[in-house]
């Protein structure tokens, strides 16, 4: 009798301390959730700022800076391996353009956890090309993100557009 009444005592310190332990620490977790997706929404606001400036070293300071990073892009090649890759793709982007495009991110949403995270998007390019040609473009973006040291970094981005499938043109302005 005795023995059951241990176990049972012993049970209810256990849910108690689990159900205590579970109240300290959800909290500081959801926290370290939400300090992680703002700084990552924090990224992609420098990011932003440093696309409407056509500044190419602020934009690649959100990428991881090594060999690691991997881009599927629009535009062709297949795929960017390396940051210096990808670095090429944005001084080229940028002289495609008479003056720096005009650039927005909407419908963005981050998930984070401890040192990965991932998001997606809407990003929309506007301005004139070389050429004097209007450009407005709309792509869906999503991107892969690792927490390296305490700055999160892009480590992988996928960019695309609708493509409709009857006429294999894709859909440049993207509507919902």
């Amino acid at each position: 009798m005795q023995a059951m009444a241990t176990s049972r005592y012993a049970a209810i310190v256990g849910t108690t301390a689990l159900a205590l332990t579970t109240a300290c620490f959800a909290p500081s977790v959801a926290a370290a959730a939400t300090d992680d997706e703002a700084a990552i929404r924090a990224l992609e606001d420098r990011f932003a700022a440093a696309f409407n400036a056509a500044d190419v070293d602020a934009i690649m300071k959100v990428y991881v800076p090594d060999e690691s990073l991997v881009v599927f892009d629009v535009v062709p090649p297949r795929q960017y391996v390396g940051a210096n890759a990808y670095r090429k793709d944005w001084v080229d982007f940028f002289a495609f353009f008479k003056d720096p495009p005009k650039f927005d991110i909407t419908d963005i949403s981050v998930t984070a956890d401890r040192n990965v995270g991932f998001g997606h998007s809407i990003q929309r390019v506007r301005g004139t090309d070389a050429k004097g040609q209007p450009v407005d473009l709309t792509v869906r973006v999503t991107d892969g993100y690792r927490k390296i040291g305490s700055n999160w970094l892009i480590a992988h981005e996928h960019v695309s557009v609708p493509v409709d499938l009857e006429t294999g043109k894709p859909d440049l302005s993207s509507k919902p």
